[in-house]
């Protein structure tokens, strides 16, 4: 059966096939490449979350060279409304017979832990859109639920209704618990309501999956930020230090982070800005090194982010 989608009569037989959570970083992607040892994870566990397409494909079939640039394409697109997973059938043949694949490219959507729909062969990019688009508007009600209560908890976040935020959050986690930004928004609720313990602790048991997630990674500078002590005494000695010899600048990089934990987020960074300007290349690029940090712990959308990186950029490209 070519070009054409099929019915998904056949259950998948998921013995012998089960395997530990994916542990690499590529996990979290929207795109990857599976096999038959991480199948349950990458696909069945996956797909209650959000729709999953796999492409059954082989290096040496033309067809799959024009399919899968395609898919990625669609996919990627979509912005996590679905995934797309794609297994060689070359180095994964019992997945392949389990799935009763006679002829490749071939394509199967999985939803709620399930094969619900599917096609073979290489489809012209209208109808994998159309494909796609039935999918996502059939099974993709949690993965858009789970997009808009992110958004609504961070715009909480931002007009400081931290409680309201923690409680969206809270529903995010309980339907995907290793959602790495519902993670670190909860992780930086705690932290808005001085509760360094509980951020601490949600920040210590991170899903191995997670370890190169930037919104974890923001989470993690927050805490870091929140947890350098503010001390009065030592911001006037190193504002004194710093105004009585401007090239002092170990002085005002201790200063800007100092300030920085005080509240004084823009002094921090106009101090940051200043040494930038006047020696970007002093002590490995410390100063700018500092500034990501605390670009990450403002986070991406915070004003002072967006200002100080068009004054970045203007510095470092003029």
């Amino acid at each position: 059966m070519t070009n054409q989608t099929f019915s998904m009569g056949t259950s998948f037989n998921t013995s012998g096939t089960a395997a530990a959570p994916e542990t690499d970083a590529k996990a979290a992607q929207l795109i990857k490449d599976s096999n038959t040892a991480s199948f349950m994870s990458d696909v069945i566990e996956a797909s209650k979350s959000v729709p999953v397409l796999v492409d059954f494909w082989a290096p040496w079939c033309g067809p799959c060279k024009q399919l899968g640039p395609l898919l990625e394409k669609i996919v990627t697109e979509a912005g996590g409304k679905i995934r797309l997973v794609k297994v060689d059938i070359d180095k994964n043949q019992q997945l392949a017979q389990q799935m009763r694949i006679q002829s490749i490219p071939a394509v199967f959507a999985f939803a709620d832990g399930q094969p619900v729909d599917g096609f073979m062969g290489a489809l012209p990019e209208s109808e994998l859109r159309t494909f796609i688009d039935k999918i996502v508007s059939s099974h993709g009600g949690q993965a858009e639920q789970v997009e808009q209560l992110l958004d609504a908890a961070e715009t909480a976040m931002e007009t400081d209704a931290v409680e309201q935020a923690m409680a969206m959050f809270a529903q995010v986690l309980q339907l995907e618990p290793e959602n790495g930004r519902a993670i670190a928004g909860m992780a930086k609720a705690h932290i808005a309501l001085d509760d360094l313990d509980s951020a601490r602790e949600l920040l210590s048991v991170i899903p191995p999956a997670l370890a190169n997630d930037a919104h974890i990674s923001g989470a993690i500078a927050a805490l870091t930020v929140a947890e350098t002590p503010v001390d009065d005494g030592e911001i006037s000695r190193l504002s004194e230090a710093v105004a009585s010899d401007e090239t002092d600048y170990q002085s005002r990089l201790e200063l800007s982070v100092a300030l920085n934990a005080a509240g004084q987020e823009e002094a921090a960074l106009d101090n940051l800005m200043w040494l930038i300007e006047k020696d970007r290349s002093w002590n490995d690029e410390a100063a700018r090194k500092q500034l990501l940090v605390f670009f990450e712990a403002w986070g991406p959308t915070h004003e002072l982010t967006l200002s100080g990186r068009r004054r970045l950029s203007s510095i470092l490209f003029a």
